[in-house]
């Protein structure tokens, strides 16, 4: 039963526009999360999808660099993208991870998994409700939800983020709601800011040197000890895409 996971990427972000080429220790910051994904142990491949727009190009010529397949599609429906990107390579079972999550730890994302094949999920997520640091969301779900969202899925919020469609549905699918022993929803490890950049990159080089395996276990070690890293991104919102995108839904234009 194969399992397929895609990390989206783009260059166009409207916050911190290029943010996945930054460097990190020499390598983009996209790099530097693949590197990381590869050691998941139950992932049976791993794929990156961005978009046809050439101002991609730049990640397709990274993935070759990298040894890693790339997938284009559609730059606005990143549902048509992403779906599309399954579909090529058959995968009953699909992991959905983000571009900008160069913090993201495999052991994280191998529980995840578990988590939801244990639980005969139809589709499960370590960040519905948040007990781990933004930035280690992990989703799991079957082909089968993901081309239900694909054909029935309308709103401009449904096409902009993949998995809104299905979790929306808990009536027709089976959710899972994978949560750490200890909630550290408050953490924000993502990078959709410049702060957040300087706050990933702190972590990077205090501990990537002497460990470039470091897990979340080891940044929370690190951020005990350096309780003035927290300060570098601290008080933004999570998900603050999602919910500017289902304010415009409410409110559209005309």
């Amino acid at each position: 039963m194969k399992i397929l996971a895609i990390l989206q990427a783009r260059t166009s972000s409207t916050r911190l526009p290029g943010k996945v080429l930054k460097p990190l220790l020499g390598k983009p910051m996209l790099a530097r999360q693949i590197e990381r994904l590869r050691r998941a142990r139950l992932v049976d491949e791993l794929l990156v999808a961005t978009s046809v727009d050439p101002s991609d190009d730049v990640l397709v010529a990274l993935c070759e660099t990298e040894g890693l397949d790339c997938y284009r599609g559609s730059l606005d429906d990143v549902l048509d993208r992403f779906y599309r990107a399954a579909k090529s390579r058959s995968a009953a079972n699909v992991v959905r991870l983000t571009g900008d999550c160069p913090l993201t730890d495999p052991l994280v994302v191998d529980r995840t998994i578990e988590f939801y094949l244990e639980g005969q999920f139809d589709y499960a997520s370590n960040a519905l409700e948040p007990t781990f640091p933004d930035g280690l969301d992990v989703e799991v779900f079957r082909f089968s939800c993901l081309e239900a969202a694909w054909r029935e899925a309308a709103s401009p919020a449904f096409r902009e983020h993949v998995t809104l469609f299905i979790y929306r549905h808990a009536e027709r699918f089976r959710i899972g709601c994978y949560r750490n022993s200890t909630n550290l929803a408050h953490l924000r490890w993502t990078v959709d800011e410049p702060q957040d950049y300087e706050f990933v990159k702190r972590v990077y080089e205090a501990l990537y040197p002497e460990n470039p395996r470091f897990t979340m276990e080891d940044v929370l070690r690190f951020l005990g000890q350096h309780p003035d890293a927290l300060a570098l991104n601290r008080g933004m919102e999570r998900n603050e895409g999602l919910a500017r995108s289902l304010l415009r839904d409410s409110h559209p234009k005309g």
